[in-house]
């Protein structure tokens, strides 16, 4: 992690953080809110090694010792905390490794640095423990909480920092991420920045993981040959879709993301603003046969689908309604 020119994305946030550090008004408490993936553990790491620097100029140098440290994951004045249960972070690790701790001056320079990851698992005790510190903290003290979600805390907790959060990022910049830093492809590069909807994270899981690339290319096939398919072979298709039973919500985004295209192709016939460029033949052959309303009835069908299958509704069934739906419109 070389300093915040290597976070993609959340430039406001970015320059806001590299003010606080110039003009020496960092904050003592901050909480990084946004889904996971959206860059929040990377951006809060470039800050954490901006704080403890020797340089102070409003970023790490990547270069003194203290930016060595950090750079080892050995830096004693930045501490993660570790939390045993998945389900949840204690009051007894709070106080060990936080409250207790914080009165111990920083060993390098003037910052002691405390990460919390997945924040909004802080029990109400956790988080009581936590607040005398909040409210008195010593000035050396800054307190990093990363949460996917704001609503578990409490608000004497949510009072006493300053809160960012992580939009997602522009489809653009993601592409030219994944091109840059993955060597994906452009085309696929847009597949995966589509689909992760502005979330980098997601977006290089999809871009990197072989079976991602497998099971859009199933589902891509899929839909091309639905239109002309009997009964056993939806049925046969519906024994195949077992494989990706865990993976259902990549299956209906990909194929929302398909839908989505025809319509484009529909409404305007422009290349440009379609998803699955190598498919535009398929794409646009479909957009011809297809009324504006046999598209939006498979596209609440697909939602509809995600829906019964997160209340656990039969699989079989649920999928079968689905794909005679796409069918027959």
């Amino acid at each position: 992690m070389a300093g915040f020119s290597e976070v993609t994305g959340h430039e406001q946030i970015k320059e806001s953080l590299r003010n606080a550090l110039i003009s020496k008004k960092v904050s003592n408490a901050y909480i990084f809110c946004g889904e996971d993936g959206c860059g929040k553990n990377t951006l809060a790491s470039a800050f954490a090694k901006a704080l403890v620097c020797e340089a102070g100029y409003g970023d790490s140098c990547g270069m003194c010792r203290s930016c060595m440290r950090f750079e080892s994951g050995n830096h004693p004045d930045v501490r993660r905390i570790i939390h045993e249960k998945p389900a949840s972070i204690g009051v007894d690790e709070v106080r060990a490794q936080l409250v207790n701790d914080v009165a111990e001056k920083p060993y390098y320079g003037g910052r002691k640095v405390y990460i919390i990851d997945e924040a909004e698992k802080l029990t109400a005790e956790a988080q009581n423990a936590m607040l005398k510190t909040l409210e008195e903290p010593p000035a050396y003290a800054v307190i990093l909480l990363l949460a996917n979600s704001t609503e578990p805390l409490l608000p004497t907790i949510l009072s006493r920092c300053v809160t960012l959060n992580l939009r997602a990022i522009g489809q653009d910049t993601v592409v030219r991420y994944l091109m840059q830093n993955c060597g994906t492809p452009e085309d696929q590069a847009r597949i995966c920045a589509a689909y992760s909807q502005g979330n980098i994270g997601k977006a290089k899981a999809m871009a990197t993981q072989p079976d991602f690339r497998d099971m859009q290319d199933y589902v891509i096939n899929m839909l091309k040959r639905i239109d002309g398919m009997e009964e056993y072979e939806l049925i046969e298709v519906i024994s195949e879709l077992v494989q990706y039973k865990d993976r259902m919500s990549d299956i209906f985004d990909l194929m929302a993301l398909w839908y989505r295209d025809v319509l484009v192709l529909k409404a305007s016939s422009d290349v440009n603003r379609i998803i699955f460029r190598n498919e535009y033949y398929s794409l646009q052959k479909k957009a011809n046969i297809s009324s504006y309303e046999g598209l939006n009835e498979i596209i609440k069908a697909i939602d509809k689908a995600r829906i019964r299958l997160a209340a656990n509704v039969n699989f079989d069934i649920t999928m079968e309604m689905l794909l005679l739906t796409v069918k027959e419109n």
